[in-house]
């Protein structure tokens, strides 16, 4: 595992070291060591912001190696700590990616970000705020961008405003009863010109996370001129990963890596 602050992360606080917390945060590489370069992708577990998913991982990282693309999983932080925390941390594993993209074989200018449920809040707000809710710079590797070049939100949470799709959970834990904050990270709502294209699936029997979550962010992206693929299956609780054995909605992952080659994504 990777320290990606290269020791006490920003914004530490002992009293948060519960069972999800300690050793957090934490990236696991999954970098294809062939001596070509590759595109990569960070990947974000789901969890509500208040623990992290065992199964939102590893496997879609190497299942990504499989299609020639590399992949990091990020264990951030979650509640009792709130944002801007969990964004310092994966904005931080962002830039040590591409700093250190000459080391991993990756192409710094192909370095994307998935998540799933929460995570896939997460990625989202990262990329509309890559370059907002800053931290002080420590080292050389905060001198890179945190910009992901492509966005994979996989059943996400996206509205934390509106009651027809908002997930109570992940609100609180993210930003509690700050409407202001609200408003700023609900991703609907902060949908800006240079967003990144985006790949957005979500499955109609997901009672968990509503659908209109995804749908809500698809139409935001669209009155803004931005690119994205959206594909809402119709069985598959929520939760599903991979989905294998799920009929229709298995094909989630090919579709995905056929847009990744169809953006010049993977090289």
């Amino acid at each position: 595992m990777i320290n990606i602050w290269k020791g006490t992360p920003l914004g530490y606080n002992g009293e948060f070291d519960n069972e999800h917390n300690i050793n957090k945060p934490e990236l696991e590489e999954f970098a294809i060591n062939d001596g070509k370069k590759h595109s990569c992708f960070l990947i974000l577990p789901g969890g509500g912001y208040d623990h992290l998913s065992d199964h939102e991982g590893a496997n879609v990282a190497k299942r990504l190696n499989e299609e020639g693309v590399s992949a990091f999983v990020l264990y951030y932080r979650v509640a009792p700590y709130s944002h801007p925390v969990f964004l310092w941390d994966v904005k931080r594993a962002m830039r040590y990616i591409r700093h250190n993209a000459e080391k991993y074989n990756i192409d710094e200018n192909k370095i994307g970000i998935m998540g799933f449920s929460a995570g896939g809040n997460l990625a989202c707000i990262t990329a509309e705020h890559y370059d907002q809710y800053e931290y002080d710079k420590i080292d050389e590797i905060d001198n890179v961008s945190a910009r992901p070049d492509a966005l994979c939100m996989c059943y996400p949470v996206v509205s934390i405003t509106k009651e027809i799709s908002t997930h109570v959970r992940s609100g609180n834990n993210l930003c509690g009863n700050n409407d202001k904050l609200r408003n700023e990270l609900s991703c609907e709502l902060a949908v800006r010109d240079d967003m990144p294209p985006a790949f957005i699936w979500h499955t109609f029997e997901d009672n968990n996370v509503d659908c209109r979550n995804s749908l809500e962010m698809g139409m935001a992206m669209k009155e803004k001129g931005c690119s994205f693929e959206m594909h809402i299956f119709p069985k598959g609780k929520h939760g599903l990963d991979l989905a294998e054995g799920i009929e229709g909605t298995e094909q989630w992952f090919n579709l995905y890596c056929n847009w990744l080659k169809r953006i010049g994504f993977c090289i």
